[in-house]
């Protein structure tokens, strides 16, 4: 009775230290997800969708399990091995994308394919989670030390961001997952005080660096027409602007209601709006739920941030405050890239609508990064400690 006495009371525990307000809007988020991956794999028969609505639950289920098991470590003391850790996932990261990676169809080898599972794993979004520990640990130092002005604050953290960057995109071909990477360490070092011109400099060498490489023409080509196309929509409605087209007709017929949902017509056509369960899936929101069922999304995905952000403020350490900032950078970015995609504003580069878009690692990895900012929430200072 005493044994199990005690699993209860750590059950207890475990529930009692998560953010259960951040939870709640993590299953309501998965929840109006599955809805809409249900209505975005109907045209493809019921066996179909009920498979990828399964295994996105499943990964919801994992990802819950998991944001209470995060919620209850340290970060301080987990990154007391950080060496063997990094470690660990760097050679396991290489090896994955360089030898085992497999083709989504979209010339990205950003997959692993484990025989006789229905699913697939990115490691970009596991790795994420531990170079984001990483990242926030040395700007914490860097601040701390108040040397947030030196170059030392700048090269060091922007070169592990850029390590990564290149790391992925040269084994796997994801510039999208890079630019994550990248958009972390970025919101983290703006987070943690590092001086506005260092930004005003990298972006006005990232562009110029841009400008030169597409001149000589010394980018790939679908990187280029990806931009082209943005500045004229009918450049090449059948190719490379095919599924942002599509994507704004979706959008355009949805009104402020939408036509109902599993109603949609590009929705609901085999020959009609691409990667809608992933890349577009707002799209298949705007034309079945309309303007209203955008709104909703772009409310939960607000609230998802503010929550990070509210953690922050409240976080013990620099480095647990800057992990929330990292996390929030990213759900940010992802949303507006998403929808920015949709909008026929931002280029593709496959980037998911965070819990909303279809994909195993995506939604336990997401869950997984709000564990750790429950974890810094439950490990808040007393009211009587904070610094006004």
């Amino acid at each position: 009775m005493t044994f199990f006495k005690r699993i209860f009371q750590s059950v207890q525990d475990m529930l009692r230290r998560a953010d259960m307000k951040l939870l709640g809007l993590c299953l309501i988020s998965t929840a109006f997800g599955l809805v809409l991956i249900a209505s975005a794999t109907g045209y493809r028969g019921q066996a179909y969708q009920m498979r990828r609505v399964i295994i996105q639950a499943v990964g919801a289920l994992l990802g819950v399990g998991a944001y209470f098991i995060v919620s209850n470590v340290d970060l301080e003391r987990l990154f007391e091995r950080w060496w063997w850790l990094f470690f660990l996932f760097g050679l396991g990261f290489i090896a994955l994308l360089r030898w085992f990676g497999v083709d989504d169809n979209t010339g990205n080898l950003s997959w692993l394919k484990i025989p006789h599972v229905p699913v697939s794993i990115q490691p970009a979004e596991v790795v994420k989670l531990i170079y984001t520990v990483l990242l926030a640990k040395q700007i914490a130092w860097f601040r701390e030390n108040k040397r947030m002005r030196g170059l030392g604050s700048l090269f060091f953290p922007a070169a592990h961001a850029g390590l990564m960057f290149v790391w992925i995109y040269f084994f796997s071909r994801d510039a999208g997952s890079g630019l994550v990477y990248l958009v972390i360490y970025a919101g983290m070092a703006l987070a943690a005080g590092l001086a506005w011109y260092w930004f005003a400099i990298g972006i006005t060498g990232l562009g110029v660096g841009i400008g030169l490489l597409a001149l000589f023409e010394k980018l790939p080509v679908y990187w280029v027409r990806r931009f082209q196309v943005l500045f004229d929509h009918s450049l090449d409605p059948s190719g490379v602007g095919y599924q942002q087209t599509h994507g704004m007709l979706a959008l355009g017929s949805g009104g402020l209601f939408g036509q109902g949902l599993f109603k949609g017509i590009q929705s609901q056509s085999a020959n009609g709006l691409p990667a809608r369960q992933t890349d577009f899936i707002f799209c298949v929101c705007g034309e079945e739920l309309g303007m209203v069922g955008c709104l909703a999304i772009i409310a939960l995905e607000f609230l998802l941030v503010y929550r990070c952000v509210q953690s922050a403020r409240l976080a013990k350490s620099s480095m647990d405050a800057l992990i929330c900032i990292g996390f929030a950078s990213m759900i940010i970015f992802q949303t507006l890239e998403n929808i920015g995609m949709c909008l026929f504003v931002m280029p593709v580069i496959g980037l998911t609508l965070p819990f909303f878009s279809y994909g195993g690692s995506s939604i336990v990895t997401l869950y997984i990064a709000m564990g750790m900012v429950s974890g810094v929430r439950s490990r808040t200072l007393p009211d009587w400690l904070r610094k006004t």
